[in-house]
């Protein structure tokens, strides 16, 4: 076995030198926030985020990357030609969005699907956007950057028809998501899918799909015009802003560093793997041991 390189989040390897077509991945308990990786893991979270994503594979009924998965946290994959941007589907008004929206930084003329956010729209965060956003981003070990529509047709990331078929892919996927989440008490307030190339020059969904990769809220708790309770990596988020970690963060990018990650308390590392693990058991109904 070969490694091959270290994420955010999982170690990649070549299960066999002699076959390049298939990858290992090995999801680890590591958490970032803020394009920064923690020091501290947070228990349960590579096994959840590996069976997470088996479960949606399986669901979704559209073409992906999963051979099968090995042991509690390893996922052997077919090798894909990545493409390099992020395919971020929104439904709710939340996260970078709101940002985003009130500094100004959307492009409404080059961002058509943004329309649903001019003129009669009323910015409550939290608040359920009348239809979901496709709202990509660069694919970056580092920062990922909103990217529009122009652009990427410009700069051949994909053909037009391609960006089509990944919009539409990605918002259908999304809606079957929330309908699946939803049924289990759950909203999806957002989720980010990744999409490679196969040796057919199929466009297939690629990488994993867990708590990582979506922002979670029960539904009981929802409550539009304030932060939510969230079950997913967001967690971290709010506790880093709190600490005034994300504004460090924020300071550090005009130097081109980034901050020393504060230690995380015991209390918050329990209750983020509890809630990854409670989230995991009420959608899919099976149990992490």
């Amino acid at each position: 076995m070969k490694f091959l390189h270290r994420g955010k989040v999982k170690d990649v390897y070549y299960p066999n030198e002699n076959n390049k077509n298939t990858l290992l991945f090995v999801f680890s308990d590591r958490i970032s926030a803020f394009d920064v990786k923690m020091t501290q893991d947070i228990p349960k979270k590579g096994e959840v985020l590996c069976k997470f994503a088996k479960f949606w594979f399986d669901n979704l009924d559209v073409q992906n990357h999963m051979i099968k998965t090995i042991d509690a946290n390893k996922m052997l994959v077919e090798h894909l030609s990545m493409i390099p941007i992020e395919c971020v589907v929104r439904g709710y008004f939340y996260g970078s969005l709101v940002d985003r929206y009130y500094n100004n930084e959307i492009d409404w003329k080059n961002s058509p699907d943004f329309k649903i956010l001019a003129d009669s729209f009323d910015p409550v965060i939290a608040s359920k956007l009348s239809e979901p956003i496709f709202d990509p981003t660069t694919k970056s070990l580092e920062h990922d950057i909103p990217i529009s529509d122009n652009e990427i047709i410009s700069s051949k990331i994909l053909s037009k028809n391609d960006l089509d078929f990944l919009k539409k892919k990605s918002i259908e996927l999304y809606l079957k998501m929330s309908n699946i989440v939803n049924i289990a008490g759950f909203l999806m307030a957002d989720v980010k899918f990744e999409f490679g190339i196969n040796r057919k020059g199929e466009i297939v969904l690629g990488d994993s799909l867990g708590p990582d990769e979506y922002r979670l809220w029960k539904k009981v708790h929802y409550q539009k015009g304030s932060l939510q309770e969230s079950y997913d990596k967001q967690i971290l988020r709010d506790w880093l802003t709190n600490v005034g970690f994300k504004k460090k963060v924020s300071e550090h990018k005009s130097y081109n560093t980034k901050p020393q990650p504060p230690k995380l308390p015991s209390s918050l590392i329990r209750k983020i793997s509890k809630r990854y693990v409670l989230a995991y058991e009420m959608i899919t109904g099976n149990k992490i041991k």
